[in-house]
């Protein structure tokens, strides 16, 4: 039991005395309330558990790593909604997952409101929330391109009304159009467009609206990406005076660069790469103290010498914040005489570059690194498949010249810094990438798993070693920088994982601390046994989200005590801002990082890491949306697959064959009611106790596949497991109900579900 006792600076606060703390300090960690009320040894624990009792009174909940705050409370920053407006013309906002319950804050005027267009109803806003006396007040940090009332939707013409039905599958509101602006606008049957709320809604039915742009039509075969990009609001080419000072930029000289042409560095990429940002090349250390060691070069394109603070070009390279690729077409953060030219190491030509140069023992381990800022030249341009074919006694035309002086000792380099990845034990969760593959027509011809080759790891831990090295080099001289942090699961989500590793008769202490070696035990002791395929996708989803901070708190899954992102400055904004920061660091030039960029690093890193969420759903959705135009003729087929994802409402079921994730109702699975036990990750009957559990593989027939929004809808075909007899049946909730026990389905859900992550050349780590 906690104590009651409102003496201060050594008594433990009341439980009502603490939550009005958190509403005024807003997220605060465990040490600084004790630090706040000045708590010592056992009064500290007794406020544990305080916390741990307000918890499961739902008076305060968890919030970003470490932090709690009230329940219902609003966070530092978040994404809303601009739903209200008041008598007095004032706008009040909500978070955007928030729902209809999270409170209403007043959104303070912006200075820059002429400049950037005023906020108004139904827009979505990037904001900082910020405590006035007793109200709270939002504070605009960027406009965000979707609307919270606009929608992207597609034009269908009844003989009654003309409606927009969008194409987001978690967007409900259809509009109507007048015939009069159809006509206006000689809008056709399947037009894509985006559209407005236009006039008062009526209370039923669909709401009045108003076409702001045609954007295309949806039998278009690249439609899926024009949609992603619209839904999302990803900002699309670059105004007149970007595209200028890019043509202006002018090839690099030896001036404030040190020569290294004469080192043969090669790019290795994907086939299909239309930039190259990272070189490699590694020799022998001739050193007789560094005896079986090695030294491996890493240049990478010098785009800060391009992109300098207060451009046009780097104005735009923030907003976006990174590139975004779909299967048709890539939305660059940099404009094509750039990102395809200035900036792209091509073989045989001169290239600015900001290169280091490690050393590493016979042991892997990495002694020491310099960098400089040079002037390279590309020996070769080498696919991941030219240089592994090379290795593995295959070479062609291209490979066969450089195979015994350059590949064969990357080869040797990379199986020595192996012994040092083996040693740190990095996170070995796998995971399976597909590629989509278009014709000229843009039509799914086949839809691939990408090969996980050598040649790929071998690149993946050179760029990492270089991204470290960045890191280490930018905290000895006391320079600011954004990190890459990765932080270690919470303790919710280790309970959560022991609880469902105790329904596989394995164990995990739930006092037990995260530790990536612990991790790889557990994956290596099942990955061959029954349980392999669903324990490696509870591990997955065990772990935080990796992503950009000017505080370092390490990278958990990379088993390392500092990183940061320094190997693709032509598609990510924040290795732009570590290569200025070590231009300022060791006095490499005039375009460092500058004290107005270090004052704003906080906001910059919040920024690329919204940046980088809209660049993976949009993909994310475009890859759907190709995947459903890919089996839209093939309804009726028979797959196997395996489930990904166990709700209350249904199955997520991944298709072998292609990758593609969709739908079971949980309302076709039986005649009966099915509880989620979300301790099993499994759904139960209530009745029979026959299973459902995440890992299964299946038989599925495709019900439905919908290419406008990437929809999925699957019959299940294969049988549940038997009960569990030593399982504990669930209770049934009001809130656990699967379907009627008819099992007769209700209507057509809108399938969607989880998505595999990036793989090493995705480069999200």
């Amino acid at each position: 039991m906690t104590k009651n006792n409102t003496r201060r600076p050594k008594g433990l606060p009341t439980k009502d005395e603490l939550v009005r703390f958190l509403r005024d300090a807003g997220e605060t960690e465990k040490s600084d309330i004790a630090r706040a009320f000045g708590l010592k040894g056992a009064e500290r624990r007794a406020l544990r558990d305080m916390i741990r009792d307000l918890e499961g009174d739902g008076r305060i909940g968890k919030r970003g790593r470490k932090g709690f705050a009230e329940a219902g409370s609003l966070p530092p920053t978040g994404v809303v909604d601009v739903v209200e407006r008041d008598a007095d013309g004032e706008l009040y906002v909500r978070l955007t997952k928030g729902g209809n319950d999270a409170p209403l804050a007043r959104l303070a005027p912006d200075r820059n409101e002429k400049a950037a267009g005023a906020p108004g109803l139904g827009d979505r806003l990037l904001v900082r929330f910020e405590r006035q006396g007793d109200q709270i007040e939002a504070r605009l940090i960027k406009k965000l391109g979707q609307s919270a009332h606009r929608i992207l939707g597609v034009v269908r013409k009844g003989r009654r009304e003309i409606r927009i039905e969008p194409v987001d599958r978690k967007v409900k509101d259809v509009l109507t159009l007048t015939e009069r602006e159809a006509d206006e606008r000689k809008l056709k049957d399947g037009d894509l467009v985006l559209a407005e709320l236009a006039g008062r809604p009526t209370r039923y039915g669909p709401k009045p609206g108003r076409v702001l742009e045609v954007v295309g039509r949806e039998d278009q075969p690249r439609a899926a990406s024009l949609i992603a990009i619209h839904s999302h609001g990803l900002p699309t080419g670059f105004t007149d005076a970007t595209e200028q000072e890019a043509q202006d930029a002018k090839p690099p000289t030896l001036k404030g660069r040190e020569d290294l042409r004469q080192i043969p560095l090669i790019t290795i990429d994907p086939a299909d790469a239309r930039d190259h940002d990272d070189a490699v090349y590694a020799e022998p250390d001739p050193d007789p103290k560094n005896k079986g060691g090695w030294i491996v070069w890493v240049a990478i394109a010098d785009v800060a010498a391009y992109v300098r603070l207060g451009t046009a070009l780097d104005r735009e390279a923030r907003d976006k914040g990174n590139s975004t690729y779909f299967p048709d077409r890539v939305e660059p953060m940099l404009p094509h005489a750039l990102s395809s030219n200035l900036c792209s190491l091509r073989q045989g030509e001169d290239r600015a570059c900001l290169a280091v140069r490690m050393v590493f023992d016979k042991t892997g381990k990495k002694i020491g690194h310099t960098f400089t800022r040079g002037l390279m030249r590309s020996a070769a341009k080498v696919s991941y498949e030219q240089a592994q074919g090379a290795i593995d006694g295959q070479p062609d035309d291209v490979t066969g010249p450089i195979l015994e002086p350059i590949l064969k000792p990357l080869w040797a380099a990379y199986r020595t810094m192996l012994i040092g990845r083996e040693r740190r034990s990095p996170l070995a969760i796998e995971t399976l990438e597909r590629k989509i593959r278009l014709n000229e027509a843009g039509e799914v011809v086949s839809i691939e798993p990408r090969r996980s080759l050598e040649a790929h790891r071998l690149i993946e831990e050179m760029m990492i070693q270089a991204n470290v090295s960045a890191a280490e080099t930018l905290e000895q001289k006391k320079t600011p920088l954004i990190y890459r942090v990765h932080d270690a699961p919470s303790q919710e989500k280790i309970f959560n994982l022991s609880d469902f590793l105790h329904t596989l008769s394995l164990r995990w202490s739930k006092g037990e601390a995260p530790r990536t070696e612990r991790f790889n035990a557990l994956l290596n002791e099942t990955r061959d046994g029954p349980h392999g395929d669903i324990v490696n996708e509870v591990v997955l989803r065990t772990q935080m989200q990796a992503i950009y901070s000017s505080e370092n708190v390490g990278h958990f899954g990379l088993n390392l005590d500092r990183y940061a992102h320094f190997t693709s400055p032509i598609r990510r904004y924040a290795d732009l801002i570590v290569h200025r920061g070590l231009i300022r660091a060791l006095g490499l030039g005039s375009d460092g990082l500058t004290d107005k960029e270090i004052s704003q690093l906080e906001a910059t890193a919040e920024h690329i890491v919204m940046t980088e969420r809209r660049a993976m759903a949009a993909e994310r959705d475009a890859n759907d949306r190709y995947v459903a135009a890919f089996l839209a003729d093939r309804t009726g087929a028979i797959f196997s697959g395996r489930i990904t994802g166990v709700t209350k409402f249904g199955l997520f079921v991944r298709l072998e064959e292609t990758g593609a994730d969709g739908l079971v109702p949980v309302r076709d699975l039986g005649d009966e009611y099915f509880i989620h036990d979300d301790r099993a990750h499994a759904l139960v009957g209530q009745r029979t106790g026959k299973r459902w559990t995440l890992g299964r593989t299946v038989d599925v027939r495709l019900l439905e596949a919908v290419p406008l929004t990437g929809g999925l809808l699957f019959e299940m075909l294969s049988e549940p497991a038997p009960a569990d007899p030593n399982a504990p049946r669930p209770r049934l909730g009001v809130r656990d109900r699967g379907g009627p026990p008819s099992g007769k389905p209700r209507g057509k859900g809108r399938p969607g579900g989880p998505k595999p992550g990036k793989g090493p050349k995705g480069k999200r780590r």
